[in-house]
């Protein structure tokens, strides 16, 4: 039986506090611990760097998905447990998706966004039902809580799709969360 996965979104950069990078070893152990897989961009630097370098140094298992573009760049792990090379950043997305169980995005820029966006917004529609969270390191994510938390007051998100945006600030629970049964789809659209 294959092991599960969980795919962490996060930075290329370790950001300015280093709460951040402290917070990516706890999030690797966390994952060791539970005998999770590690699935992430396959970047060596910042956080993405952090978190795998520490889930390989546990003797956890790491799957890096990366588009040939960033590795002509010089920025790819190469010393994973398993690689994957692939033509597109699209096609990296797809990859990272389906060989994951769930969905973790750790503070990062507007690449870890819009990754943690996009599967939620597949969750959602029902194209999987895997869960999604945000570990909030510091309070990074609270803007985008509170922002979840607008659309449904203004009628643009069901109460319940804002809720299955897992919110954890401690690393273990979070991904204890994640790894709970997936959300039964329900209709996307408001009445």
């Amino acid at each position: 039986m294959a092991k599960s996965s969980v795919a962490i979104f996060c930075g290329s950069s370790s950001g300015d506090d280093p709460v951040y990078a402290e917070a990516a070893r706890r999030m690797a152990a966390a994952m060791v611990e539970r005998d999770l897989r590690l699935v992430y961009g396959a970047g060596s630097v910042g956080l993405m760097g952090i978190v795998a370098d520490e889930v390989l140094r546990l003797g956890g298992e790491v799957l890096g998905v990366i588009p040939q573009f960033l590795m002509d760049m010089e920025v790819g792990h190469t010393g994973l447990t398993e690689l994957i090379i692939t033509e597109s950043m699209h096609e990296r997305k797809l990859a990272m998706a389906q060989a994951s169980d769930a969905f973790i995005a750790m503070p990062g820029g507007i690449g870890t966004l819009e990754e943690i966006v996009e599967v939620f917004t597949w969750t959602q529609l029902g194209i999987h039902q895997k869960q999604c969270g945000l570990y909030n390191v510091n309070g990074y994510w609270d803007h985008l809580r509170d922002l979840l938390q607008h659309m449904v007051e203004e009628r643009f998100l069901k109460e319940k799709h804002a809720g299955m945006m897992q919110l954890g600030e401690d690393a273990g629970a979070l991904l204890d969360a994640v790894m709970s049964h997936g959300p039964a789809f329900e209709g996307k659209w408001l009445g």
